[in-house]
């Protein structure tokens, strides 16, 4: 969400402590699956008496667990089953999964499809490489939109993409990251006018990636599909097959939509 769209809808929308607790959770990630309380109010912002409260409230509703040793909180069972339930009711998520397999056993290289949550970019499903040297993406990672092909190609299709890029900093994650906007806004325009996006290093150092959107009757963005594939065995592909490949799985979700 932009600078500008996040005040306003924190200011009129939200429910202050309700908004606290999502943050609590949101907290947690592949990188940092258990945090203590005290790392929880350094990733929250949030003071350490409040958050007893609500981690309390959590732990009863089974939404974290609690390690009475470590004295650290994980996210709970209560997730897993409701994020079940919308991996069951996700029509995009049930067609989608057997076109990435195949493209997955196909070239052997990891392939993820993605989506826009909250103005960044977030995989929800993945099949990862089973090569030793491999380049993935984990269910839930989030990443930044202008930073590699996958979150580029989402942004390339956003309605308020322009809006987007003016409220936003373009920060460094690698040394390959787009720094320009004017850069960006290029990258996008061709992103839109080819069907496809491409990055090398972006967001991982020695990751490249070919994407390609998966787009709803009305031409608005639905999920990225990309392959990703480790520097050291890009060159091993005709980069012109990957395109075609990645753009025809797109197009298969397209039509089951």
């Amino acid at each position: 969400m932009t600078n500008l769209d996040k005040e306003t809808f924190e200011k009129n929308y939200t429910i202050s402590s309700l908004h606290k607790a999502i943050k609590v959770l949101k907290a947690f990630s592949n990188d940092e699956p258990s945090l203590s309380l005290t790392e929880l109010s350094k990733k929250t912002g949030i003071s350490v008496s409040s958050l007893q409260r609500f981690v309390a409230t959590f732990v009863y509703e089974g939404f974290l667990i609690k390690n009475e040793k470590t004295k650290r909180y994980q996210l709970g069972y209560s997730l897993l089953y409701l994020g079940n339930l919308v991996k069951q009711e996700s029509n995009l998520i049930a067609i989608s999964e057997p076109i990435l397999k195949k493209l997955n056993v196909e070239l052997g290289e990891s392939i993820s499809l993605n989506v826009i949550d909250a103005y960044e970019r977030r995989c929800i499903l993945n099949y990862d490489s089973p090569q030793a040297l491999s380049s993935r993406m984990l269910v839930g990672d989030t990443a930044p939109l202008y930073a590699g092909a996958s979150s580029k190609t989402l942004l390339a299709f956003m309605p308020d993409r322009d809006k987007y890029i003016e409220s936003i900093d373009l920060n460094p994650i690698t040394e390959y990251t787009i720094l320009s906007k004017e850069t960006l806004r290029q990258q996008i325009k061709e992103i839109r006018m080819n069907g496809f996006g491409k990055s090398k290093s972006e967001r991982v150092k020695g990751a490249c990636s070919v994407t390609a959107p998966v787009l709803n009757d009305s031409r608005s963005i639905m999920a990225s599909l990309t392959i990703v594939i480790p520097e050291a065995r890009y060159n091993d592909y005709e980069e012109e097959d990957l395109i075609i490949k990645i753009k025809e799985a797109a197009l298969q979700i397209e039509k089951q939509l």
